[in-house]
């Protein structure tokens, strides 16, 4: 095991007793709204590990974490605005990253090449080239990287392997994912001056400068529907799904052919329009299909982000709000099905147990490349409006110049890498 094993017992004897008998990893917290305090949360209760910083643009959410680990623990965290003020202290193992998503990969990189261990909520790239540069940074810099995609270690995501393995349904030809929920835009107003505590170019970081505006900042459903900081519905409650659908279907690389319409039914979601399909092709013959639709109170199967795993045999009905049902032959009979849970627990502590043993997550890097790339290709195959012909062994689009560049972006200096 690394640093935390061979810590000395030179320092503060805080930090001698936290790398006593429970040898506890030491974390910070980059972005403290409502994903990374439910992390700190989640760390106060599974008691294995210690917050040793939180980091948030917005010191109102530094300081509202920091007390919520005071109240816990009688000890007040580090806490600071800017995330590379932490990257130097020897005394932090790993980084939780739960910013927007222009943010997720240049934090994540430069953790893990100042040494740290990094667990970064979905999805972890904002491009599809981040992925990539992701999964080389933590080889070179021999990091353990989880993705946020909980649903992996989840105990109905175990007995969903365990069926399909057997070959209850026979083998998967097709799976499906969907994400459908009623959203709207925020009401339009002028920019203004960015709130108290709010260190706004520092949440810009790689962003392209502009003015502070209420619509395009807050919460996910206000950010994320804009290209510049966040992946619209497909990236943000898609990534889920489409992680699942990949899992069911287990192809063995990208997809080769990718298909994509959207639309505007009700009304546009920021920068995206409100419905997509795309139909991702796979070498080996296998199809993934995406359905998302943003103006509806409804779902299917009654699950608003599901699954459906389609066999020669049968088909199973999955959803990461914790079910499992599997359905037989042309009649549709019932066979095993499971409720449970959604794996936030214990795909935490899968991080954190790697972080001791040196050991693989379940959702690294290359799984988390495999499935974010599907939502970048899905909505550049909107985007150009065209099919995109993908060669997964070298990460570009067939002869499409337009979609190759949609693969990379412009980092605003110096957030780049």
């Amino acid at each position: 095991m690394r640093k935390i094993a061979r810590r000395t017992f030179a320092g503060s004897l805080t930090a001698a007793f936290a790398a006593g008998a429970n040898d506890q990893v030491s974390l910070a917290f980059v972005g403290t709204g409502g994903m990374g305090t439910a992390h700190v949360k989640r760390t106060l209760d599974l008691k294995t590990a210690q917050v040793t910083a939180v980091c948030d643009v917005d010191s109102n959410n530094a300081e509202r974490a920091g007390k919520i680990v005071y109240d816990a623990t009688g000890k007040a965290p580090r806490t600071v605005s800017d995330f590379r003020r932490l990257l130097d202290d020897k005394s932090i193992d790993a980084f939780i990253i739960a910013t927007p998503h222009h943010w997720h990969a240049p934090v994540a990189v430069a953790a893990m090449k100042a040494g740290k261990d990094v667990y970064v909520e979905k999805p972890a790239s904002h491009v599809f080239r981040e992925g990539r540069v992701l999964i080389d940074t933590a080889r070179q810099y021999k990091r353990v990287f989880q993705h946020g995609t909980q649903m992996r270690s989840s105990e109905v995501t175990a007995k969903a392997r365990e069926l399909l393995d057997s070959g209850i349904i026979g083998a998967v030809k097709m799976s499906k994912a969907w994400n459908q929920q009623k959203l709207s835009n925020p009401a339009k107003v002028p920019d203004s001056a960015p709130p108290p505590g709010v260190d706004y170019d520092l949440w810009l970081g790689p962003a392209p400068k502009r003015g502070f505006n209420p619509a395009r900042y807050n919460h996910s459903s206000n950010w994320t529907t804009w290209r510049d900081y966040g992946n619209g519905s497909i990236g943000d409650d898609g990534i889920h799904d489409l992680d699942m659908a990949r899992f069911g279907l287990d192809p063995k690389t990208h997809p080769v052919r990718i298909t994509a319409h959207g639309s505007t039914v009700a009304g546009p979601i920021g920068e995206y329009p409100d419905n997509m399909t795309v139909s991702y092709h796979f070498e080996e013959g296998k199809v993934l299909l995406y359905e998302e639709r943003n103006w509806t109170p409804y779902g299917q199967y009654g699950f608003d982000s599901g699954n459906a795993f389609y066999g020669t045999e049968g088909f199973m009905v999955f959803s990461r709000r914790g079910y499992l049902q599997v359905y037989l032959g042309r009649k549709e009979e019932k066979g095993p099905g499971m409720q449970g849970g959604s794996g936030h627990p214990g795909h935490f502590a899968n991080f954190l147990d790697c972080v001791r043993s040196r050991q693989q997550p379940i959702a690294n890097a290359e799984v988390a490349h495999r499935s974010c790339a599907l939502v970048h290709l899905g909505e550049i195959a909107y985007r150009v409006g065209r099919v995109l012909h993908f060669d997964p062994a070298t990460e570009t689009v067939r002869d499409d110049a337009q979609a190759n560049a949609l693969l990379t972006k412009s980092y605003r200096p110096p957030f780049g890498f």
